[in-house]
């Protein structure tokens, strides 16, 4: 009798545990549609004014300090990418109004966590997703003290460790490439004119600044690099000569590809070594593939030698 009625306990227990568990979902399901709902209806009643907008926007890219970060550039192979910062794309997505971000973690497990993106014009219905998967390794120059899971060799033949990323690091990721993501979904809601003539805006505004006071604007840019841990001798040596007036506009927007993750110090450095001793390496290696054979009988040498070293020659013109 006992039995019986402990197995009743058992499924009253279960049964009052789905009714909770039903309840809350009902009660986050019913939370989650009046937000939504609400957006919405904000939207309809104040619509956005696009020359309102654009004055907005076109008065944040007049702001000094606003034009220092409102645009990025990187090194790419033999060219340079230039666009819209993470923070233009923030203040444009204010200036738009009636746009809604969301970010929501789909899986999330040892090695991974799985994040969507999304980014959606209120007054259009117009959605752009994306999902980032953020991996719980990174990348360390010494593996001392770390749960080492791989390691391999950069450009400049330097060992790099695969370790296990701490809570912070990870955190760290998460946020760089969500803000990345941002920014890739709101160029494409933000109208591609508007984008032109507020990049435009921030071009003469430091422009004008670096005319008015030169040698503050100089001084700021070293206090930036500074703050990443880059210091006034490391950009002349990377600049191979002293910073003047030219060089502001380049170091700012490479001071914001850094600074939002967009690319590491190290790799500029190790990128701006590599073809140097990507040149001495293939010297090296063409003068050993046209030595003659070492047993004295081969007076010069082999044709597969001289395959070799017309291969090398042309890797080599490839680099000059």
């Amino acid at each position: 009798m006992s039995e019986i009625i402990k197995a009743e306990i058992v499924e009253m227990q279960r049964y009052e545990q789905r009714a909770l568990d039903t309840s809350i979902s009902s009660a986050l399901e019913a939370q989650v549609r009046a937000r939504i709902e609400a957006r919405y209806k904000l939207a309809i009643h104040r619509p956005r004014d696009m020359d309102k907008v654009r004055i907005a926007l076109l008065k944040e890219c007049d702001r000094p300090r606003f034009a220092e970060v409102a645009r990025y550039s990187k090194p790419q192979g033999s060219t340079k990418v230039t666009g819209p910062s993470i923070r233009f794309v923030e203040a444009a997505l204010r200036c738009l109004g009636n746009i809604a971000t969301e970010t929501t973690v789909t899986l999330d497990d040892d090695i991974r966590r799985v994040i969507r993106v999304e980014v959606t014009d209120l007054e259009t219905n117009v959605t752009h997703p994306k999902e980032i998967v953020v991996s719980k390794e990174i990348e360390r120059r010494s593996g001392d003290g770390r749960e080492v899971m791989r390691q391999r060799q950069n450009k400049a033949g330097i060992t790099l460790y695969i370790v296990k990323a701490t809570d912070d690091e990870i955190m760290l990721k998460e946020s760089s490439m969500v803000s990345k993501a941002l920014r890739q979904l709101g160029l494409r809601l933000i109208p591609g004119d508007l984008i032109d003539e507020a990049m435009e805006t921030v071009v003469a505004t430091q422009q004008k600044t670096d005319k008015t006071d030169p040698e503050a604007a100089r001084k700021r840019v070293f206090d930036s690099f500074d703050s990443l841990g880059i210091g006034a001798d490391a950009l002349k040596k990377y600049l191979g000569h002293d910073i003047g007036p030219l060089d502001l506009p380049v170091l700012r927007e490479l001071y914001t590809a850094i600074k939002q993750g967009e690319v590491l110090w190290s790799d500029l450095l190790a990128e701006r070594e590599a073809p140097k001793g990507l040149k001495e390496t293939l010297k090296a290696k063409v003068v050993t593939a046209t030595k003659p054979a070492s047993s004295g009988t081969q007076p010069g040498p082999t044709a597969a030698q001289l395959a070799e070293a017309k291969r090398l020659h042309a890797l080599l013109s490839e680099h000059n």
